[in-house]
């Protein structure tokens, strides 16, 4: 790293900066130390000092003061300040968009000024100017510099992840395939979105909130964007008399619907939606007609 005589402490210096350690890739709350024309420098732990320029400086700040700031390399190598907030931090999975693509490999915008590099040997297939690609962000050993892999497999975790079913989880699209869409759960595991399940648009590289649906036999995870409801509780029935009341106390909707026809007005899956106006039904407060479901007035 071309800075690496400069990330050595200073003689007089080493006490200040043996308990604090500073984490490329990361935001880190550090103090002000000396201000210059073109920046600040902040107390920079193993770095001794970081540049913060001129332009990110928070307006009033003097030394002494603490600032949360994101901590990477520029285009010369140097370890750098900013208070610009990146798309992804070292470690995570993000879909990012190729903004370039040249002899050194392809690089993406992931909102900060130096752009973020996927070599050649990093790239799943190769990558195209102008599409978007998930990849997971990692720090190259010889030189520090943070760069990307689309050769997602690598960095999942292989162990069985302890998920139960119908639990909340974060979802990150990554693949298409003939059965569904596959999802980095939690930024450690995959998993699968069955395409029966997709009842709203999905793209590669979209952020969503999902759920596990369940965890099969061979530790294969199922997923599903639709909140799986316990129809010992009333949550999705009264969704459903909550838009009756909202139509005049009607529905276009029965059992006999088409699935896609559910999914546009409720986000769930058919067998879901049975099951809950099967309970209604029972229970006294709908109808159910041929050409849909009807509020019973006063039920």
């Amino acid at each position: 790293m071309k800075d690496q005589d400069h990330n050595q402490p200073a003689d007089g210096q080493s006490e200040r900066t043996n308990n604090l350690h500073v984490r490329i890739g990361h935001w880190n709350t550090l103090k002000i130390i000396r201000e210059k024309p073109f920046g600040v420098f902040l107390e920079g732990g193993q770095y001794v000092d970081i540049l913060l320029p001129k332009r990110y400086v928070p307006e009033g700040s003097k030394i002494g003061d603490e600032v949360n700031v994101f901590i990477y390399l520029d285009s010369n190598d140097d370890v750098i300040a900013t208070t610009e907030t990146p798309k992804a931090e070292l470690g995570q999975f993000a879909g990012l968009k190729a903004v370039e693509v040249n002899q050194i490999g392809a690089f993406l915008d992931w909102g900060l000024p130096k752009q973020l590099l996927v070599p050649f040997s990093e790239q799943k297939m190769r990558m195209r100017e102008g599409q978007y690609y998930v990849v997971y962000l990692y720090q190259e050993q010889r030189n520090f510099r943070i760069v990307a892999s689309s050769k997602l497999d690598k960095f999942l975790d292989p162990r069985p992840g302890r998920y139960k079913n119908g639990q909340t989880v974060d979802l990150l699209i990554f693949d298409k395939t003939d059965i569904g869409y596959m999802a980095i759960i939690n930024n450690r595991h995959q998993g699968v979105i069955f395409q029966n399940d997709i009842h709203q648009p999905v793209r590669i590289g979209q952020k969503l909130t999902g759920y596990i649906k369940r965890v099969r036999d061979d530790k294969k995870i199922d997923l599903t964007l639709n909140k799986p409801y316990d129809f010992k509780s009333t949550d999705f029935s009264d969704q459903i008399i909550a838009r009756l009341k909202e139509n005049d106390g009607f529905l276009p909707l029965h059992d006999k619907s088409a699935p896609e026809e559910i999914g546009r007005f409720f986000k769930t899956s058919k067998r879901v939606f049975k099951m809950a106006i099967g309970g209604l039904y029972k229970q006294k407060k709908i109808t159910i007609d041929k050409d849909g479901i009807r509020l019973i007035e006063n039920a």
